[in-house]
């Protein structure tokens, strides 16, 4: 992995800030392993920003439960194989285009476990879409597409050991005993996180928070 800059969140939305000027829409992505403080950082970023920002997460597509079951990954939730990724690139074409009318977006519901469509409305006005996932730079089919598509792609660095006891107390807090959110932590999330990791010499820039993330 490529050396990570050590930036407070401050300077990100400063950075964003910057990027949201640049052009009529941009959209700019923030990738990293599962656990690395990625949905944290977006939202603070949109938060600061304000109404001319809005963030459009990759969870969204997530495969349906009944989906995972049907094709035997429901015990890898969270893979590369367990979204949709065509859909996403998809959406990420009609927020890039600009189009006249509001597009929406869906959103993942972790208290349902869940993606609940047209939950996110991206209006004409929004001028920085703000999104974050594991599988932003892959090189495979089609998520390869999504590069091209962002303006701006992050990839957030995370201490491994801090980034597992993350994940591990996230499980507990969406209902999974402390035995299975750490089997859950070290086995399927760290595949994913060897995978994602491994693509991070295709971001603008890789990063290291001065703050500790919360969980």
């Amino acid at each position: 992995m490529p050396p990570a800059q050590t930036m407070s969140v401050d300077a990100l939305v400063s950075r964003a800030l910057v990027l949201a000027e640049g052009g009529p829409r941009q959209l700019l992505g923030i990738a990293g392993a599962p656990g690395a403080g990625k949905s944290t950082l977006a939202e603070r970023i949109v938060a600061e920003i304000g109404p001319t920002a809005r963030l459009v997460p990759m969870d969204g597509f997530h495969l349906a439960q009944s989906q995972l079951l049907r094709l035997g990954r429901a015990d890898r939730k969270g893979a590369m194989d367990t979204f949709d990724a065509n859909g996403y690139v998809s959406l990420l074409r009609r927020l890039r285009r600009l189009e006249p009318t509001s597009v929406y977006a869906p959103e993942f519901r972790r208290d349902i476990e869940e993606a609940v469509a047209g939950a996110i409305e991206v209006p004409p006005s929004v001028r920085l879409v703000v999104t974050e996932g594991n599988y932003l730079l892959l090189p495979d089919f089609p998520w390869q597409e999504i590069r091209q598509l962002l303006h701006e792609v992050w990839f957030l660095d995370l201490d491994v050991e801090v980034r597992q006891r993350r994940l591990t107390a996230r499980h507990e807090a969406y209902g999974r005993s402390p035995e299975q959110a750490r089997a859950w932590a070290l086995g399927s999330d760290e595949v994913n996180a060897a995978l994602v990791t491994g693509t991070a010499g295709g971001a603008d820039l890789v990063v290291r928070l001065t703050e500790s993330p919360p969980v």
